[in-house]
């Protein structure tokens, strides 16, 4: 399965890296002038003709887009074009970051969202399940900028508790284990909460659902304490819907990164991709646009997997 997933991933990632340079043939704005900036205002035709050919933005697209891709094979991902860097560094010096800070908040909005709708799917109808659905529901509607503006606005202006973002203390340029703990826990904790809705309500339901079924009726009906019936019954079963949210989370995860980042000023992919996309840097939108499939499709892959090895009435081979 994941052979075949590989291969069909191929075509895939060759008609996003085309979607980008169709989409930069198409745009109105020209990365020349956005590259020479004020300067190109002033500059001769002569001068920007060759830097368009310096640049390589001559020719069709189709063009183009091919020497990037036999580039990228290579790897060789071309050169930023608004950050003055070769775009392989500029992902590997921000790749970390944003991989750190998607781990912290996705493992938070689990275990959360697995906690609460547990106890949630325990007493349905209760007021506990009103009061976290409630709030769930809320969280859902609401844009992760938002929730970052509040977290800055409650835990570094009204309490000064956590600072409002970056990666170091203020005067310092040195990334301790402290400070980076202190700098991470506020953006981790916007973007997990972010994403802990989708998680609470599929394990309520599906914990709920759980309940209700024969076997779990029947482990309870042989006296099995309601812990054990709980834990080992029904969540077990009630999980399973879980693990294919996992994969289907990973798109608006990398959305809810890309504003949470660029709320905290955390210094990871987001503001690279903010950077390409208003500079019509296409190489480098190109690169993150290719990264961001590959992390959805890796998601998918993992989900797939993950289910067939907790339903053994799933195989692999047929998925």
């Amino acid at each position: 399965m994941v052979g075949r997933r590989m291969l069909a991933a191929i075509p895939v990632l060759a008609a996003v890296t085309f979607g980008v340079f169709a989409v930069a043939a198409a745009s109105p704005f020209d990365p020349v002038q956005q590259y020479a900036g004020s300067a190109g205002l002033s500059a001769s035709q002569e001068t920007l003709d060759q830097l368009r050919s310096n640049l390589d933005v001559d020719g069709p697209f189709t063009q183009r887009w091919w020497d990037w891709l036999t580039g990228a094979l290579s790897g060789d991902l071309g050169d930023s074009t608004s950050l003055r860097q070769p775009v392989s560094q500029v992902i590997g010096e921000r790749l970390g970051w944003s991989v750190l800070l998607c781990a912290v908040g996705f493992v938070f909005a689990v275990l959360v969202g697995t906690v609460l709708g547990v106890a949630a799917a325990r007493r349905r109808g209760g007021l506990l399940d009103r009061t976290v659905t409630s709030l769930a529901y809320t969280l859902e509607a609401a844009p992760p900028f938002w929730i970052g503006l509040l977290g800055i606005w409650l835990f570094a202006v009204r309490f000064d508790v956590l600072p409002a973002g970056g990666l170091t203390d203020s005067g310092s340029d040195v990334v301790t284990a402290g400070a980076l703990l202190r700098h991470l826990a506020l953006p981790a904790l916007v973007l997990g909460l972010s994403q802990v809705p989708w998680f609470l309500l599929y394990v309520r339901q599906g914990v709920a659902d759980a309940l209700e079924e024969d076997a779990v009726r029947g482990a309870r009906a042989r006296g099995l304490a309601e812990r054990t019936v709980l834990l080992q019954h029904a969540l077990r079963s009630g999980l399973l819907p879980l693990l294919t949210l996992v994969g289907s989370r990973v798109p608006e995860l990398i959305t809810g990164a890309l504003l949470v980042e660029t709320v905290f000023s955390w210094p990871g992919i987001a503001s690279a991709t903010v950077e390409a996309a208003t500079a019509t840097d296409f190489p480098l939108l190109a690169a993150l646009t290719t990264l961001a499939t590959v992390a959805v499709l890796g998601g998918n892959l993992l989900s797939d997997l993950l289910y067939g090895l907790a339903d053994p009435r799933v195989a692999l081979e047929e998925m």
